[in-house]
């Protein structure tokens, strides 16, 4: 299990028109990831993922170098068994051998941002391939599944006051119970966030749950005018408020309400989930693993989420790799209990790998193939790759 070689590639496929949609983050008009492949010298292979995003686009080009060139020499040639060893590796540089002698942090300047995401892409890769020499699911490794089936909610929602009950109610009739909306800057208005939410819940009745996620788009005084007008709609929870940023102000919008607030998918590393929980900031924590440094942090966050008494709900929007490493984390997790589904248009979940992934009636199940349980496509991967 003597890593070989780690490589790199940008992958960027784009979405058909008919199936695109409009945000803040503008038309989506392309999926893009890093898909980074870790070959052992048996010729196991291992994948993760890394995003130069949020949202579906995003440059990769950074990511891939970042890999290839920065990260790949320091644990090349190393057992890819030794997940934890890897990762302290990566994250403490050229002064690792420093964090692993005196059991505390030397880490590198990179120690946010697209290192820790390149970092994450890394440690994913070596999940997977532990999973696939022990015949496993990365499920299994975490500590074994807590429940058999989870629920999953329809992720998307971006259509007007007029039409975003039909489309969320689209959802419903494709066997989801609950849904997730975005408002924020996109509409132009709090009003205009506010009328769509009330429609939404006016169509779907009391028994559907309901999520919104402003993107960090809302200003603190448009955030607290929000969750004071959609009060009495019964939100699941509120997503991304603010800036990110702003954590303490955070704690501000999450007092005049009852709705629970989440947050997660814009953080890197465990200690920005902690300063949320310091500040009492957040109710539900979201964690991706393409960006806050793979299954090793997030599982570290699940605990916290634990041991805090918090929901942990990872944040699902990006390739099937990413999202089946969401998955895994959450089966193993007893504080998780609903998994995000995409409904945008997404040919890295759907088109990228031999396997189908889906959610019949709602509801996904526990996963049970070994590693992360995805194959690529090969030629999917050499069509959509990005020339160095």
């Amino acid at each position: 299990m003597k890593i070989e070689r780690i490589e790199a590639r940008w992958i960027q496929c784009p979405i058909p028109e008919e199936k695109q949609h409009v945000s803040d983050f503008g038309r989506m008009t392309s999926f893009d990831m890093a898909l980074v492949t870790v070959t052992t010298r048996s010729g196991l292979q291992g994948f993760g993922e890394a995003k130069g995003a949020v949202g579906s686009s995003g440059e990769c080009a950074a990511l891939v170098s970042c890999v290839e060139k920065e990260l790949a020499p320091r644990v090349v040639g190393s057992d890819a068994r030794e997940i934890t060893r890897a990762f302290e590796t990566l994250y403490n540089g050229p002064r690792a051998h420093y964090a692993l002698e005196r059991g505390r942090g030397f880490p590198v300047l990179g120690r946010r941002g697209l290192t820790i995401a390149a970092v994450g892409a890394i440690d994913m890769a070596l999940w997977d391939l532990l999973g696939k020499h022990l015949d496993v699911p990365i499920v299994q490794l975490l500590g074994g599944r807590c429940r058999d089936k989870m629920k999953a909610y329809a992720s998307g929602g971006w259509a007007g006051p007029d039409e975003i009950g039909e489309q969320l109610r689209g959802y419903v009739e494709k066997g989801f119970q609950a849904v997730k909306m975005r408002v924020g800057v996109m509409d132009g208005t709090v009003e205009r966030s506010i009328l769509r939410v009330r429609n939404a819940r006016k169509e779907l009745g009391p028994k559907i749950d309901i999520m919104v996620d402003a993107h960090g788009t809302f200003s603190v005084p448009e955030a607290k005018r929000f969750a004071r007008g959609v009060e009495d709609c019964a939100l699941r929870w509120f997503e991304e408020p603010i800036n990110s940023d702003q954590r303490e102000r955070l704690s501000e919008v999450r007092a005049v309400t009852s709705i629970p607030i989440a947050m997660g998918e814009s953080e890197f590393t465990r200690f920005d989930i902690q300063e949320l929980i310091r500040l009492q900031a957040v109710d539900v924590l979201q964690p991706d693993a393409a960006i806050i440094g793979g299954l090793t942090e997030s599982h570290r966050i699940a605990q916290l989420a634990h041991t805090h008494q918090l929901e942990l709900a990872p944040h699902l929007w990006g390739s099937a790799f990413s999202f089946m490493a969401g998955v895994h984390l959450a089966f193993a997790s007893p504080s998780a209990v609903i998994l995000e589904f995409s409904l945008g248009g997404n040919p890295l979940l759907h088109e990228m790998v031999e396997e189908t992934i889906s959610a019949p009636e709602g509801l996904i199940s526990s996963p049970e193939k070994p590693g992360l349980g995805v194959t690529p496509r090969q030629e999917f991967i050499d069509e959509y790759t990005v020339p160095a």
